[in-house]
């Protein structure tokens, strides 16, 4: 079986690519008449080419300046390049644009073709070879061979089948095609055929497709079924990493697909408006990336309008390497390492390119080191950390170990998650008895953190309150969507005694109510009338008629009291001494086991009022002693606790 790979052609306009790729393969790549007209090419074109052990996908691309966009979109996802310069003319402006494109898109191999050889004398042509030297030397194709061809006499062919051929070898040694891989396309062409219906084309990315798959396009969620696969115009039963293809889709009309989306595995690629980049700017651009600068992005087949957010800096220099993020006017797909190429709209220039760090990214704070850390190290050769470091920017997102895949790069997800979990880099918050929520550990300290602060906001509001209700607490943090996951950040805080849970509540692991000394005065001498009083306390005016000072602050004192334990809250209006609570339930508990207990029966067994035997009777069936039954209270089937 053949190894498949993509060629690309490159180089200026009408320096002979087109005709050279016929001379090559028999096959004329300009299809529109508008290009039979002008003698350029306009669109892309594609050829197949055979090299011995080696299938070569040829994507013929547009050289002049005015379709960029077009060789931008054959270039991307190439194996190997032809740079094509014309003897004649030499090195032009769109020769040594399209090498800068070439290396941005991480081409790794290819051979240079001087065309037109037949035109000019041989002293020439070395000038021509020294100055296409100068220009590759810093980049994939500084050692590339350079043939000189002509495709009107032929001269030179053979050599270049030869030189491709090895660049082919080269090409094939940095390629792991994985059948087990998500498939993956982008779409370059989309068209209806009759009697058949929608057809796409483009070069296969990763995967397998074959005849009845059911797959999807992205951006839209788009779901189509393969009923037609086609290689170069031959029926095949799949296609494969490094093919071109035609898919013949059921269940999508052509006019519903456009190019830069992407047919791929279902759930394989999420659109995204947002992508984190490690960016590169080319050191003769004619100035500098700069801060919400607006851009044109291509990647994939795709090209869309975004805005530049440099978190680390406000310039990123000619030459210069940074982090950056890009806030795309409409949504694309990309996966972890996909190149992508940057370019002005006015004036016209290809400004640098980059790859993607994280294909699914949130806003991030500028001038944030910790965050910015953590963003560099999704690009770090470390599957480990690069797993980590893409968990944490999912927050508190739910995440699929799949997910990984196209975040990071990774072949066997699970295990590097077992293995972060092992290490306690990643956390398990239990949202439910059925529904986990893996969170990096950082992320959880930091609503930890934010969850503290609350507590000590709301502790400051209010310094005579031992607690704060916990529910107060949970609503505050509403804005994060569920309840569930701020409930587990609370009871980890817990588990760590960074928090106490107490009877009205949970309060900060260090807080204490704040009391001047009167106040701490008042609060013994309330303490001491109720217990006083026994059973028959003075309600929470009376207290605070009596008292001779601080008389606001007496419901406090009371609810304070409660919260140490000192005093039990029968509704807010009574308090009675914890002792004396806990000899009523004596007191009751024979009978409310035996034949149960009327509210004026308890009010003579205990000799009080019913005005103080109503509040409570109730009170012991909101906490679980008793249960009421008709007129009558029982003890309850597992009684709260004295």
């Amino acid at each position: 079986m053949g190894i498949d790979l993509i060629l690309g052609t490159a180089g200026h306009v009408d320096h002979g690519k087109t005709a050279l790729i016929r001379a090559l393969t028999g096959v004329d790549t300009d299809r529109l008449p508008e290009e039979k007209r002008r003698g350029i090419t306009i669109e892309l074109g594609f050829a197949r080419l055979e090299l011995g052990e080696y299938c070569l996908g040829v994507v013929d691309v547009p050289g002049h300046e005015r379709f960029i966009r077009n060789m931008l979109t054959g270039a991307t996802g190439i194996d190997l390049a032809l740079l094509v310069v014309g003897a004649d003319e030499s090195v032009k402006a769109q020769t040594r644009e399209h090498v800068d494109i070439l290396r941005l898109l991480d081409t790794r191999a290819g051979v240079i073709a001087l065309t037109k050889c037949d035109l000019v004398e041989p002293a020439w042509i070395e000038l021509v070879e020294a100055e296409v030297r100068a220009l590759v030397a810093n980049s994939f194709l500084r050692a590339a061979p350079i043939v000189r061809v002509s495709s009107a006499t032929g001269a030179g062919l053979d050599a270049l089948r030869i030189a491709l051929a090895e660049a082919a070898a080269s090409a094939a040694r940095s390629v792991v095609p994985d059948a087990t891989a998500p498939f993956r396309m982008a779409i370059d062409r989309a068209f209806t055929v009759a009697g058949h219906g929608t057809v796409v084309t483009g070069s296969v990315a990763s995967g397998v497709c074959r005849l009845g798959d059911e797959l999807v396009i992205e951006p839209g969620g788009v779901a189509v079924r393969v009923r037609g696969l086609q290689n170069h115009d031959r029926p095949v039963a799949e296609v494969h990493r490094g093919q071109r293809a035609a898919v013949n889709l059921a269940g999508v009309h052509h006019d519903q697909i456009r190019r830069g989306q992407e047919l791929a595995t279902p759930g394989h690629l999420v659109p995204s408006r947002l992508l984190s980049v490690e960016a590169q700017v080319l050191r003769h651009a004619a100035r500098g990336l700069q801060h919400r600068e607006r851009l044109r992005v291509h990647v994939g087949t795709a090209e869309v309008s975004a805005t530049v957010s440099l978190p680390q800096v406000s310039v990123l220099a000619p030459g210069e390497r940074g982090l950056i993020q890009l806030l795309l006017a409409e949504p694309v797909v990309a996966t972890w390492r996909q190149p992508l190429v940057l370019r002005r709209e006015s004036p016209a220039e290809t400004l640098g390119g980059g790859h993607v760090l994280d294909p699914g990214a949130e806003r991030i704070p500028r001038n944030v080191p910790a965050v910015c850390a953590q963003l560099a190290a999704l690009g770090d050769s470390d599957p480990l950390k690069r797993a980590a470091a893409a968990i944490y920017f999912r927050g508190l997102r739910c995440w699929a170990d799949a997910d990984l895949i196209r975040l990071v790069g990774i072949a066997r997800p699970g295990e590097i998650v077992a293995r972060l979990i092992e290490s306690g880099e990643v956390l398990i918050l239990a949202l439910s008895p059925t529904r986990n929520l893996r969170v990096h550990r950082e992320v959880v300290e930091t609503y930890l953190q934010r969850i503290e602060g609350a507590l000590m906001h709301l502790h400051a509001a209010e310094p005579l309150a031992v607690a704060v209700e916990r529910s107060r607490l949970v609503a505050r943090f509403a804005g994060l969507g569920d309840r569930a996951i701020v409930e587990a950040l609370v009871d980890l805080l817990v588990a760590r005694h960074r928090v106490r849970v107490l009877p009205k509540g949970i309060a900060l692991a260090s807080h204490g109510p704040r009391l001047t000394s009167n106040e701490q005065k008042l609060l013994a001498e309330l303490v001491a009338a109720i217990r006083q009083a026994g059973l028959q306390p003075p309600t929470v005016a009376e207290l605070q008629a009596g008292a001779k000072r601080n008389r606001d602050a007496v419901p406090q004192l009371l609810q304070l009291a409660a919260g140490q334990g000192h005093l039990v809250d029968l509704g807010g209006e009574l308090f009675v001494h914890a002792e004396h609570e806990a000899r009523a339930r004596e007191l009751l508990l024979p009978d409310l086991a035996g034949a149960g207990l009327t509210v004026s029966q308890i009010k003579d067994r205990l000799g009080i009022s019913r005005k103080h035997a109503v509040p409570l009777c109730e009170y012991f069936d909101r906490v679980g002693f008793t249960r009421r039954e008709g007129d009558l209270r029982r003890l309850a089937a597992t009684p709260a606790a004295v």
